[in-house]
Order: C-alpha cells, then structure tokens, then sequence
C-alpha cells in the first residue's frame, strides 16, 4: 500500500468514525474542498479551518455513515477513488428526507497532493 492509499484509509476511517482531527490529519493548511452534486460545484472551502468548521456542522446530519472504497486509481499527483457511500439521516431534511431515512450512494473522490499533503480534496456525486 503507497503512503497516499495509507492518508486516504486514515481520512476515509476518520469520516466514518466522526473523527474529524483524524480526517484533517494530513490536509494541508490551506486545503481546497469542492462538493460537485449534478455536476454542479455546490460547495467550495478554503483552508483547514473552514474545513473543521463545516465537516462539525455535518456531523449532525447523519448518526452514521459510512464511506468504502470499491477502487482507487493513482494517477501522480492525484488520486481517484470510487465510493460506496451509506448514512442514516440524523435530522429531517428540506427535500423531505426524514430523520432516520437510509441513503445508499456511489461517487467519487479526488485527493490531490504535494508532499504527502492532501491540498484539494472534490467529492462528486
């Protein structure tokens, strides 16, 4: 396993434990995050800081969930992974989801890096 997979299975663990300093432990400070939904950019974030501050506020909508990596392709300087994703709603949503509802997803998520530091970070669904 190549030291990105190893930073990659650390935040993807951290995620699912809820664990945010384990997700952010190999960010770069001024990290980028973009959320693609529909093909449209839907969230953008700059810095380690906003990070923790929105990757807190999610922590509420879900009471669990998971992310499973189904394949991973290194591609230099970047790496695609595949995902499975599964959550079970911790509030009730705008678009009717309801408290305890189950989502099953499948997307994708680019780590790009320097230096052993993930410095952009997009989650497309």
């Amino acid at each position: 396993m190549s030291n990105k997979e190893k930073i990659i299975n650390n935040y993807i663990e951290g995620y699912n434990q809820f664990d945010i300093d384990k997700m952010v432990l190999d960010f770069d400070d001024n990290i980028i995050f973009e959320n693609i939904s529909n093909g449209e950019v839907n969230m953008t974030l700059s810095g380690i800081t906003a990070f923790k501050e929105q990757a807190e506020q999610a922590k509420a909508y879900f009471s669990a969930r998971t992310q499973t990596i189904t394949s991973l392709e290194d591609k230099d300087d970047e790496v695609e992974v595949e995902i499975g994703y599964y959550a079970i709603l911790g509030m009730d949503f705008p678009n009717g989801l309801k408290k305890g509802d189950e989502l099953k997803l499948k997307g994708k998520s680019i780590f790009k890096f320097l230096d052993d530091k993930i410095i952009k970070l997009t989650d497309i669904s």
